[in-house]
C-alpha cells in the first residue's frame, strides 16, 4: 500500500506541476515550477530503483536544460507577450479540454496491457547493476545511433566556438 501511495504522490505532483508550468504567464515562474517538476521526476526514478537516471535527470535537466531555458527567457523581451489575451478564456472551454484529456487518459489506461518480458530480467539487472547493463546495451546494440547523437551534439558546440572566436576578433 505504501509504495502505491508514493507512486501516486509523484505521479500527481508531476502532472500537477506540468499544468502549473504551462499556465504561468511569467516565464521565470514557469521555469522555477519546471525545476520542481524535474526534481519530482528524479524522485520517481529513485522510487523505481533507477538511481542513475535520477542523477542524470537532476544534473542534465534540472541543471543544464533549465539554465538554458532561463537564459532564453532572459534574453527575449517577453513584456509585449504578457499583455496578449489568453487563448481560452471561458470556464466552459477549460472544462471541455479537461474532460477530453481525462477521457483520453482513461481510454489509454483501459487499453494498456502488460507486454512480454524483455531479455533483461530484474534479477539480471540487479546482479549486473543498472549502469553496466545500460552501458552494455548503449555501446553494443545502439553504438551507431549513439555516435550519430554525439556528432549531432558536437556540431553546434563547434559552431558556438567559431562564432565566439569570430566575435572576439571583431570580424562579425
Amino acid at each position: 500500500m505504501l509504495p502505491q501511495l508514493f507512486f501516486a504522490y509523484f505521479a500527481v505532483m508531476i502532472l500537477g506541476l506540468a499544468l502549473v508550468v504551462i499556465t504561468r504567464r511569467n516565464m521565470v515562474h514557469a521555469v522555477v515550477w519546471m525545476l520542481l517538476m524535474f526534481v519530482h521526476i528524479g524522485g520517481l526514478y529513485l522510487f523505481l530503483n533507477a538511481e542513475f537516471f535520477a542523477v542524470i535527470q537532476v544534473i542534465v535537466y534540472a541543471g543544464a536544460v533549465l539554465v538554458m531555458f532561463l537564459f532564453v527567457v532572459l534574453l527575449l523581451n517577453l513584456r509585449e507577450e504578457q499583455g496578449l489575451p489568453i487563448f481560452i478564456r471561458g470556464v466552459q472551454g477549460r472544462v471541455i479540454i479537461g474532460l477530453i484529456l481525462l477521457l483520453t487518459l482513461v481510454s489509454a489506461a483501459g487499453q494498456a496491457s502488460k507486454g512480454q518480458g524483455g531479455r533483461f530480467s530484474i534479477d539480471y539487472i540487479q546482479r549486473q547493476t543498472h549502469i553496466k547493463v545500460l552501458g552494455s546495451v548503449l555501446f553494443n546494440d545502439y553504438v551507431y545511433p549513439f555516435l550519430i547523437m554525439g556528432f549531432i551534439l558536437f556540431v553546434p558546440m563547434v559552431a558556438v566556438v567559431v562564432l565566439a572566436i569570430r566575435r572576439s576578433n571583431g570580424s562579425s
